[in-house]
């Protein structure tokens, strides 16, 4: 297996916006690092650099909430009607819409996905999402509530109950979907009333400055939107640690996420965690076979592996274990590796040297441990940071390669005997972020589902996400929920009236 060395264009808009010297925003003010630090910023698929963004430290950290501070308790925002936040919303989608071409290229040069993917799924789901969310705007209720408070028999009272916003609130998320995961905290903060401070992952930085951008252009006050670029130890640390944040929502590894919610909790700050992820995708007796092996395919592959429920268990009913696994394998052996703006690229390189890195050793530690290797097997060499898709069998379900998160285009399959067994082990893991299960019975499927210990089960599909479903895990895959109604509670507050009359 070997990458695509077909030259690939990028246009005259990508690279000028690319080139630029960038900066963060804060208020309604483009500003370098108060120390001046920056970030080098690298193209995944040939290692070059290509960029360089301001590390914001604390200081900017302080400036940024300080200004969302401001825009939430005395500014125009804080008095403005719900029906003027749903239009900010629409505009702010259809600038993203009418941007996505660009976004997408922009996107996919510095986090090394496809451009067609990242333009038709990442893009077409941020904005779908921000639109739906505008419709929330309008509809953010409190209820009457008839009291008795019976220690006061006498009087008479009218009690009812308001949501209001939470707050400032400070967004960090990872690398993998920069564009998707910014718009997931951006759309339910905007469409409450909160005021934002986001910081973008340090390797994918650009198309949140290019949303800051956006957000601007939609009409929003000074202060409602903030971007800051840095390091998660110091730009990251210092939104987490911050006394004035009242509510923190980040998306990324469980290993962050606890420091981060043990962060919040020394302050009270409210927060949300989606963290990592070990999915399992059953694959029953009576599924069509070949639906199932391209399925379970993409649920590894797709996005190169690098996705939080990526389907990285397989486990295959006994008497169809080894034609999955054939029909897997061979998906792998002629996958096509390339630049994500190649169109004949089927995956692309991981987003940098660390992570091909730290894949390739789950790799090692797995044959190290007994697997067999059925396809793929480690990084390819040259420039970019390629690793092969790859499938592993002979595995114990106590490895390594089975309990942790590898976050890359890495498999694990294993038979199963009977349902029992294949629900025992599915759920026999820290995480319980997503699941499928492929059948045919859906009777079977539907008494299966509340077994599961997992935040999303999907049944012949993997990773198929839709704004108004929530999304989120069990145990240690995180607490709360992204999309669909339920995120508004997690950005609101609500206050109890009791009124004598």
């Amino acid at each position: 297996m070997s990458v695509l060395e077909s030259q690939v264009n990028i246009s005259e808009a990508a690279l000028a916006f690319i080139q630029r010297q960038h900066k963060f925003l804060v208020g309604d003010q483009w500003l370098a690092a108060a120390d001046g630090q920056t970030l080098d910023v690298y193209n995944p698929s040939n290692g070059e650099k290509i960029a360089s963004v301001p590390s914001g430290s604390k200081a900017d950290i302080d400036k940024a909430v300080a200004a969302a501070r401001q825009a939430f308790d005395d500014s125009d925002w804080s008095r403005i009607k719900p029906v003027d936040r749903q239009k900010l919303l629409w505009n702010f989608a259809d600038l993203i819409e009418q941007n996505a071409p660009l976004l997408a290229e922009i996107e996919s040069i510095d986090n090394g996905k496809s451009m067609v993917i990242a333009e038709h799924v990442d893009i077409r789901l941020a904005v779908d999402f921000l639109r739906y969310m505008a419709g929330f705007a309008t509809k953010i209720e409190g209820r009457t509530v008839d009291v008795s408070v019976p220690f006061m028999p006498d009087a008479q009272f009218h009690g009812y109950t308001r949501r209001e916003a939470v707050g400032v609130v400070g967004a960090i998320v990872a690398w993998n979907f920069p564009l998707l995961l910014a718009c997931w905290k951006l759309g339910p903060a905007l469409a409450t009333g909160c005021t934002v401070v986001l910081k973008p992952a340090e390797e994918t930085p650009l198309t949140a400055l290019k949303l800051a951008e956006l957000a601007l252009e939609a009409g929003y006050p000074a202060g409602v939107v903030n971007v800051v670029t840095g390091v998660g130890h110091e730009a990251g640390a210092a939104l987490s640690h911050h006394p004035d944040v009242d509510k923190l929502t980040f998306t990324g590894s469980t290993e962050v996420g606890k420091l981060i919610g043990k962060a919040a909790m020394d302050s009270m700050t409210r927060v949300t965690l989606e963290l990592g992820g070990k999915s399992p995708t059953i694959v029953l007796d009576d599924a069509d076979i070949q639906t199932a092996a391209q399925g379970a395919a993409n649920a590894i592959f797709f996005n190169h592996g690098q996705v939080c429920c990526a389907g990285s268990r397989l486990y295959v009913h006994k008497k169809h274990f080894d034609n999955v696994v054939a029909d897997i394998s061979s998906i792998a052996s002629n996958m096509t590796l390339g630049s994500g703006l190649d169109p004949n690229a089927q995956m692309g390189p991981l987003v940098s040297a660390r992570q091909q890195e730290r894949v390739c050793h789950y790799i090692e530690q797995g044959i190290q441990g007994g697997a067999t290797i059925t396809a793929g097997g480690g990084a390819i060499e040259g420039p970019g940071f390629y690793v092969k898709p790859t499938v592993m069998v002979d595995v114990d379900h106590n490895a390594i390669v089975t309990r942790e998160e590898i976050f890359g285009p890495v498999l694990v399959a294993m038979p199963f005997d009977d349902i029992d067994e294949a629900i025992r082990i599915a759920n026999d893991s820290q995480y319980g972020l997503g699941a499928s299960i492929w059948s045919n019975n859906l009777s079977q499927v539907h008494r299966m589902v509340p077994r599961i210990k997992s935040g999303s089960i999907w049944v012949n599909c993997h990773t198929a996400l839709d704004p108004a479903l929530p999304f989120g895990g069990f145990k240690q895959s995180g607490l709360g929920r992204e999309m669909g109604s339920d995120v508004i509670e997690h950005y609101t507050e609500v206050k109890s009236v009791l009124m004598s009359i």
